[in-house]
């Protein structure tokens, strides 16, 4: 685990010529995909955290000049925002399920609003969040103007593969990388969060979950994978078996 400053820590898995780097943070996690100089991102935190994505590349050793691509799980703010400008900015593409395309574009929006984190406002542990992803831009509307559906084929450092994962949004997405030993889950399958009381894998909060009937069925389609590296969208990397961390999740009281 490398740790270059409070604000992140990056967890590194070599696969071949491949490295794939979870860059894990308080609020939300991103991925950074590396081949040669080439670089992949998936997803890219709020967008008050564009610059800390921009650090974590230039301590793996990389250049966000040389990201040929970034892969979007799903369009809610903490993992979209730093996209917005990043893309603008340093000119690639944000690809990502052709069903979330208009989701990107804020053709309509699929997220937790005022009137599902209100009613939890009075936890300390919710108000602690609230008091960290405000200032970050969790707040913000800006979508993704050019967003792309996934080509075909997906050609991306790292070769990135594509895991149908909806439920959390309508066109969520799923990654395995690093030669199909982890699965970057998003919001599908995590192992915390600011506001959840446990630890491990888990499901996001129910006022997060645009349809939770699907989320599960995603989840259940998780325990037929073989990948043994969970990268999250929120918490810690998780190492094991990514099926009995879904079983596990499953299990839980009230899922």
């Amino acid at each position: 685990m490398i740790a270059p400053r409070s604000r992140f820590l990056i967890s590194r898995l070599d696969a071949g010529s491949s490295s794939a780097f979870l860059v894990y943070s308080d609020v939300v996690n991103w991925i950074v995909l590396q081949e040669g100089s080439d670089l992949t991102l998936i997803d890219g935190g709020y967008p008050g955290q564009a610059a800390d994505v921009v650090e974590s590349i230039r301590h793996i050793g990389g250049r966000p000049e040389d990201i040929r691509g970034a892969l979007l799980t799903h369009a809610h703010v903490d993992h979209l925002g730093g996209l917005v400008s990043l893309s603008e900015k340093y000119g690639f593409d944000v690809y990502m399920d052709p069903v979330e395309v208009a989701h990107a574009k804020r053709e309509y929006l699929h997220q937790a609003g005022p009137g599902d984190i209100v009613p939890l406002a009075y936890q300390p542990r919710v108000l602690r969040w609230l008091s960290k992803v405000i200032p970050l831009g969790a707040l913000s509307r800006k979508p993704i103007a050019d967003a792309k559906p996934f080509p075909e084929p997906l050609d991306l450092p790292g070769a990135p593969t594509p895991v149908a994962a909806h439920g959390h949004t309508d066109g969520h997405s799923a990654f395995l990388v690093a030669d199909g030993a982890a699965l970057v889950s998003g919001d599908a399958l995590i192992s915390g969060h600011p506001i959840s009381k446990i630890d491990g894998p888990q499901f996001v909060a129910d006022c997060f979950q645009h349809d939770k009937a699907t989320a599960r069925r995603t989840v259940e389609s998780f325990t037929r994978l073989d990948a043994t590296v969970l990268f999250p969208g929120h918490g810690p990397r998780h190492d094991g078996s990514v099926a009995a961390a879904a079983q596990r999740a499953l299990e839980l009281p009230g899922r």
